[in-house]
């Protein structure tokens, strides 16, 4: 995350984050979610994490399977616990927000689901990624298959949008769960999907999807209109080969 300040909000492990002012290289703040807040001594992996208006941090840990927020010297200010129907470390959850409406939308990836979570822990809104008559394949690729999400957005006109991870896709689904938008794995011409990760929704309504796992013919990062043309596209397998996940494109 680049902060209001031009610092950088970032990762060096599963559980250790850093504030860095870029200028000088200066750590500004750090926390370690695996010894901090009970966490020392069980497993814990941060996939989500975001500067909030007020100044605490939220921290979306797999393992305890919960959502903290921490203030500047890493003490727990708040805790809510999440539902976790086949725990896991590594895949407890994806992409996570607290949203404008104070609520917490979670990408559970074992379970297939996005839940939102109010401002006490309680689910008030849930989807269920479906596998659309398909069995599911294991794996990472294009021919892998599933209903692993990955991210998931609130958009302004209330209906959600979800990176579906293996199941190749992206969803607009409204709040009574029906899928109005949709992109599948061979839907671009020239391109195929496989691992759905990060999505992002520019200034003028065009989509960024992350394309992981897509192999050495595929971009990972794909810019599409709501006419699903692709407009731009980002391909440099030599770098990252299948391990570009997460992208952003920043805006002065």
């Amino acid at each position: 995350h680049v902060l209001p300040s031009g610092n950088v909000l970032f990762q060096t492990s599963m559980t250790r984050l850093l504030e860095v002012d870029p200028s000088s290289g200066r750590i500004v703040w750090e926390y370690d979610a695996g010894s901090s807040n009970g966490n020392k001594g069980r497993p814990v992996e941060v996939h989500a994490f975001q500067r909030l208006a007020s100044g605490a941090t939220m921290i979306v840990e797999s393992g305890p399977a919960r959502i903290i927020e921490v203030d500047a010297e890493g003490k727990l200010l708040k805790e809510i616990a999440l539902k976790v129907e086949h725990p896991h470390v590594h895949r407890d959850t994806r992409l996570a927000r607290k949203i404008d409406n104070g609520n917490y939308l979670v990408c559970h990836e074992a379970d297939g689901f996005v839940r939102e979570y109010d401002s006490i822990g309680k689910i008030v809104w849930d989807f269920e990624v479906p596998l659309f008559g398909r069995e599911p394949a294991n794996g990472h690729g294009l021919d892998a298959f599933g209903n692993q999400c990955f991210s998931v957005l609130r958009l302004k006109n209330g209906n959600t949008l979800i990176g579906t991870g293996n199941g190749h896709s992206v969803l607009e689904v409204t709040p009574e769960k029906k899928i109005v938008w949709s992109i599948h794995q061979n839907d671009l011409e020239g391109i195929q999907l496989a691992w759905v990760t990060s999505l992002q929704v520019l200034p003028g309504g065009n989509i960024l999807i992350g394309n992981c796992h897509a192999g050495p013919d595929n971009p990972q990062i794909i810019e599409v209109n709501r006419d699903k043309k692709v407009v731009w596209k980002f391909h440099d397998f030599k770098r990252f080969g299948n391990s570009l996940t997460n992208s952003q494109i920043l805006f002065n």
